[in-house]
């Protein structure tokens, strides 16, 4: 089974990430690498990371999770999204303020920073979370969609993949560097 988060950046990816990891799943997060074989449109390759790894999430990984789920039958896939799309595109833009232009959102939003285009931004944030659930739309056993502001986190994930419930605090991983709390990894 592999387990493919879906959300955008900034929706709680790392998180969901860090999860993987808690439960010994072989993962992978943004990878340069694989981005470039992704805008290459080289998804042999791409596909054949999918096959070494258990779980994704970041870039490239949403941006084709249909293949993904062509190649991979049985996958999982996880949506995560923010409360609204007005703080996704803030956290978008502190991060941006924090990392500068970066390549990634220059290929997917069309932008390096996304300061001056937000309804851009949020356009192609809503669209993607309509593209996603209308894909799923009759496959709930294959499809999470999350909200960890919401609350969201531990039980709905185990329950989704079948895994035993942890008994550890729910992670938040890549905050704000101004209110961060260090969390120890897996």
């Amino acid at each position: 089974m592999k387990i493919v988060g879906i959300g955008l950046n900034k929706t709680g990816t790392k998180t969901l990430g860090w999860c993987m990891k808690y439960w010994g799943f072989s993962h992978v997060s943004c990878s340069e690498d694989a981005f470039k074989l992704y805008c290459d449109g080289d998804f042999e390759k791409l596909l054949s990371w999918v096959d070494a790894y258990d779980s994704f999430e970041d870039w490239p990984w949403p941006l084709f999770y249909q293949l993904i789920d062509r190649r991979f039958p049985g996958s999982k896939f996880i949506l995560t999204r923010r409360k609204d799309p007005e703080t996704w595109f803030a956290s978008l833009c502190a991060h941006a303020d924090r990392t500068g232009p970066a390549m990634f959102r220059k290929h997917i939003y069309g932008h390096e920073m996304p300061h001056a285009h937000k309804e851009h931004h949020i356009k192609i944030y809503i669209e993607h979370l309509s593209a996603c659930r209308e894909y799923f739309k009759n496959r709930q056993s294959d499809f999470l969609e999350v909200c960890f502001e919401d609350g969201d986190g531990w039980g709905e994930l185990a329950s989704f993949l079948g895994l035993p419930l942890p008994l550890i605090k729910f992670p938040h991983e890549n905050r704000n560097p101004v209110n961060h709390i260090n969390q120890e990894k897996p």
